[in-house]
């Protein structure tokens, strides 16, 4: 008999100023969704209010929280806190406009190289995915056989997907996850399976040069 597989959707927060301004919010406190980002959570709630969902699971961040908040408030349930869903812990880059570091060398090196690169006195690409994975094994033990949502951010969901997927991490900034995107992972008994991707059809309009942006 078949063993009923495990689903977990990861899902971004929603467009705030940070992104909107190309600048990397990192743990920055108080950034919060703008109006197109409350708007596209209410979308999203809208999406998936009647998916059969166990449990909803968020970053601290107040932009991912307030993604979760109206399907928690659709479905009747707790948004849960991890912290190893955060967002990468960015350093000295934190607050920065992505058009200025574009023209450093680092830049480069976590664009073709993300394997080696740690971010000025913050996480490694590495530490990122590391973290992100071992929260979505956790996740996935705890709830066999159901489906849960996560509340994450472009970077830390795009570092899981590649592992799952079997991609190298070298090659994971080839993945694309917009603002108040679904993408999809299944488990079961003898793989995890990649299900769908940057999935916005919630979404009517959303830019791409805002994708990748944090």
């Amino acid at each position: 008999m078949t063993e009923p597989s495990t689903r977990i959707l990861l899902i971004r927060h929603g467009i705030n100023d940070y992104v909107k301004e190309h600048r990397l919010a990192g743990w920055t406190p108080g950034v919060y969704l703008n109006a197109e980002g409350q708007a596209q959570a209410a979308a999203l709630a809208e999406r998936l209010g009647g998916a059969a969902l166990a449990a909803l699971y968020s970053s601290p961040l107040e932009r991912a929280r307030e993604t979760a908040a109206p399907l928690a408030a659709r479905l009747g349930l707790p948004v849960q806190i991890l912290d190893a869903l955060g967002e990468t812990r960015c350093g000295d880059w934190t607050g920065q406009a992505v058009e200025e570091l574009r023209k450093t060398e680092l830049w480069l090196q976590v664009q073709f190289y993300p394997g080696g690169f740690r971010y000025p006195g913050g996480e490694s690409t590495l530490e990122v995915q590391t973290r992100m994975v071992a929260a979505l094994d956790m996740l996935c033990a705890a709830h066999p056989g159901q489906t849960i949502a996560v509340f994450s951010h472009a970077d830390p969901i795009k570092l899981a997907v590649a592992f799952y997927a079997g991609t190298p991490l070298d090659l994971y900034q080839r993945l694309t996850v917009a603002p108040a995107s679904i993408s999809e992972l299944e488990f079961t008994s003898y793989r995890p399976m990649l299900v769908r991707l940057n999935d916005c059809a919630h979404i009517q309009e959303w830019d791409t040069e805002d994708a990748d942006k944090r």
